[in-house]
């Protein structure tokens, strides 16, 4: 009696051809799309870094006024009242 198990290597002729057949074949990007993705992740990371900064800078600001007005000895809230003074006089 013999056995159907099959003891070599298998081939790979018809198996190969199949899944080559399957496969999606691959292609390389050309520049215009490696530029196109390129700047689409600039312009998200610029979008993302400017929500970020933006507020840290308007909030950096505002404490560097606050802080030279108070080195001078006033407020934002009587700079405020001087100059509307200013104005209201100057009619």
């Amino acid at each position: 009696m013999t056995s159907e198990i099959h003891q070599g290597p298998l081939h790979q002729g018809a198996l190969h051809e199949s899944a080559l057949a399957a496969a999606p074949a691959a292609r390389r990007k050309t520049w215009r799309e490696k530029r196109w993705e390129r700047r689409r992740r600039r312009i998200w990371f610029e979008e993302l870094l400017g929500w970020i900064l933006v507020p840290v800078i308007l909030l950096g600001l505002y404490w560097a006024t606050v802080s030279v007005l108070a080195l001078f000895g006033t407020t934002p809230g009587a700079v405020i009242d001087g100059v509307q003074i200013l104005i209201n006089g100057a009619r």
